[in-house]
């Protein structure tokens, strides 16, 4: 059964210990920024629950996945997956705006969003985490 583990503290970025399991053997060159970047986006947001899935972590909320990592064969880029779900979901009527500019749009309702290197994926942090927390309450319900 996979783990969700809501956060315990608003003020620290505590995930679920399946995604600390797997990060602690993660074997990438931007280890340390992924995690920096897993705790804004889990303190930035605390309705997010975590797990894993498609062999990287993935964000929840209401027990949904909304948001998953990519760590790109082959390559050290990472991706961030913004979705709606597994499941096929109706577009007709569904909007978001990207005020940020860092996502590139898959399709009418899953955006990618590709850092191409670790300074970009710091540089970045803080805007991802109130993206990531933007997408969460577009597609909530």
């Amino acid at each position: 059964m996979t783990e969700r583990v809501k956060k315990k503290d608003a003020g620290a970025a505590a995930g679920s210990s399946e995604v600390d399991g797997f990060l602690a053997t993660l074997k990438h060159p931007w280890r340390d920024e992924i995690l920096a970047l897993r705790a804004a986006i889990l303190e930035a947001n605390p309705s997010l629950t975590e797990h894993i899935k498609w062999k990287a972590p993935s964000f929840c909320h209401a027990g949904d996945d909304r948001v998953t990592f990519r760590f790109a064969p082959k390559s050290d880029a990472v991706q961030l997956i913004f979705h709606r779900g597994a499941k096929v979901q109706e577009t007709k009527g569904f909007r978001f705006d990207d005020d940020s500019g860092l996502l590139q749009w898959a399709a009418a309702d899953r955006g990618v969003l590709t850092l191409a290197t670790a300074e970009e994926l710091t540089r970045n942090s803080e805007a991802i985490a109130k993206l990531v927390g933007a997408w969460v309450a577009a597609t909530a319900g």
